[in-house]
């Protein structure tokens, strides 16, 4: 049995993770006015930023339609697969996953797909989906893969520091004035991935303290592994990388936040994502 992986562009898995495992990454539409753009296809994450700066009101997103998977399942047919196993956006943020479910049902007298929900977003459910994919590699079946995805939805964590309130400000989450007071204060909110939802974690009053909280998260989870850093655009990369290695050996992904999760998250968001221990 040949087993494909799929999934979607919420992923924020860099390119060459996605070449090296044959991954098909079936794309959101992001929406800016009346105009439509093909996510990861019309724009990387640096002319994302410069549009979101240029707009005066947040871009919106947009979930892939069945029709979308649907083609991706049979285009991987053609190429020899005869099993899939789709990972999704957290089906608690999205109808990703309802589309990706409508489109197996569609090819299912032709192909088996099994549907995992991540239960996560960005490089949370990126590495579920290279987990998937390194599995397929070794030659896995179909629903062992699926059942090791599912496993790991429930050990993923996500932890992110918002350098900025202007997205949820735009977004109309937040009101002006509590916008303006907390930039004030320098507050950095930060963001916990739990049960398939995006949670409030914490807010730190500097940079510095959101940056060391993360690195404290990953300490405090103690037994982890897979650890990828999430960023949008952030300067400071390289000195949080070279923190979090103070706390951690192994290797570490580093994955920049795209249009989907940045259009939530902001300019200058970072965060981790990892596996605690089985």
């Amino acid at each position: 049995m040949t087993v494909r992986v799929v999934t979607d562009s919420a992923c924020d898995l860099p390119q060459s993770i996605i070449d090296q495992y044959g991954i098909v990454v079936v794309p959101l539409t992001i929406r800016f006015g009346d105009t439509d753009f093909i996510d990861r296809e019309a724009f990387g994450p640096r002319e994302f930023w410069a549009k979101c700066a240029a707009s005066p009101v947040l871009p919106e997103t947009a979930a892939p339609s069945p029709g979308q998977f649907e083609t991706a399942y049979r285009n991987l047919q053609a190429q020899g697969a005869t099993g899939i196993v789709a990972v999704t956006l957290s089906s608690a943020l999205s109808a990703t996953m309802q589309s990706a479910e409508i489109a197996a049902k569609a090819v299912a007298a032709d192909l088996a797909v099994r549907i995992v929900d991540s239960r996560s977003v960005s490089m949370g459910q990126g590495i579920i989906v290279r987990a998937c994919a390194r599995a397929a590699e070794a030659g896995a079946g179909l629903d062992e893969i699926a059942a090791k995805g599912k496993a790991l939805t429930g050990r993923v964590h996500v932890y992110g520091a918002l350098d900025t309130l202007e997205n949820l400000k735009k977004g109309g989450r937040i009101g002006g004035a509590k916008a303006m007071i907390a930039s004030a204060l320098a507050i950095k909110p930060i963001i916990d991935v739990r049960e398939g939802k995006v949670e409030e974690g914490g807010r730190q009053r500097t940079r510095s303290k959101a940056l060391a909280f993360l690195i404290q998260k990953v300490k405090e989870h103690g037994n982890i592994s897979d650890l990828a850093v999430l960023h949008a655009e952030c300067d400071d990369i390289d000195t949080f990388l070279a923190q979090l290695r103070t706390v951690y050996s192994g290797s570490i992904e580093v994955g920049d936040i795209g249009a989907v999760i940045g259009t939530h998250a902001g300019r200058g968001t970072i965060g981790v994502a990892f596996f605690d221990a089985p």
